[in-house]
């Protein structure tokens, strides 16, 4: 129970990696808001969840409205009294749009950038002044954030913003014991990777990642428990990469690996 009656909000949260957090949020005694604009899927999500025992709520967010980051904090803080952690994971891109700068729509960028950073610098704004008693928040960045690409610059231009973000967050609210951290995934095995990527993109992204497998949705909650849990009390402003050592080697490690393994 490392998050015992800790009242929890998971953005974009009605499918995978959203959807692992707030139900291992749950399981470690949480109350969790699973924030969504989808509620149908989300009330449907919350009743398994709570047939099994476990205390999840829905409040509606839609990434596009500003004002429906106001909202979703209000009405968690009116239901509960206060809010102890935030978890940002919404995040958007379209790989067939978001290319490299000369082939991008600059409409298309600006777009991407806009709502991917929005959607971390609203819910936070809104959620901090009901963090009572201190909080946390912890930003779903992505690899991609960190290491450049040669394509999906608006995505990546976004979690790179994201990453910087959470820094002047942790900053700026330690006065208020308010923490902040990033968890940066690798390519991990959700139905968006499955539906967005090819499968050729997809193994020869596996070649560069030398634990040899995708990560599991389960493996990214692991990492926001932690950040959530008042085992990071002490930690702040940190930027953890969850990618089974993607962008560790050198870059010339993939067609390495491929003979090596060939022997």
């Amino acid at each position: 129970m490392k998050l015992k009656d800790k009242i929890t909000i998971v953005t974009a949260s009605t499918r995978g990696i959203g959807l692992a957090i707030a139900e291992a949020c749950a399981r470690e005694g949480a109350v969790v808001y699973m924030a969504a604009r989808n509620l149908e899927r989300a009330e449907k999500e919350a009743a398994r969840l709570n047939g099994e025992g476990l205390k999840v709520k829905c409040v509606y967010n839609d990434a596009s409205i500003p004002e429906s980051y106001i909202s979703m904090a209000d009405t968690v803080a009116k239901n509960e009294g206060r809010i102890d952690v935030l978890v940002n994971n919404f995040g958007t891109s379209d790989p067939k749009r978001d290319l490299d700068l000369a082939n991008t729509d600059a409409d298309f960028y600006i777009d991407t950038v806009t709502l991917n950073l929005r959607s971390v610098f609203m819910a936070s704004k809104a959620v901090i002044g009901h963090m009572k008693n201190g909080g946390s928040i912890i930003n779903i960045s992505s690899v991609g954030g960190s290491v450049p690409d040669i394509s999906q610059i608006a995505y990546g231009t976004s979690k790179a913003a994201i990453n910087y973000l959470t820094k002047l967050i942790a900053v700026h609210e330690a006065k208020n014991n308010i923490r902040c951290n990033a968890v940066l995934p690798g390519m991990t095995a959700t139905d968006a990777v499955k539906e967005k990527l090819s499968e050729d993109f997809r193994s020869l992204f596996l070649k560069h990642i030398p634990l040899c497998r995708i990560g599991l949705p389960e493996e990214i909650a692991a990492a926001v428990l932690y950040f959530a849990s008042d085992s990071s009390a002490y930690t702040t402003g940190q930027i953890l990469t969850v990618s089974g050592g993607f962008g560790l080697a050198t870059p010339v490690y993939g067609d390495l690996k491929n003979k090596l393994d060939r022997r």
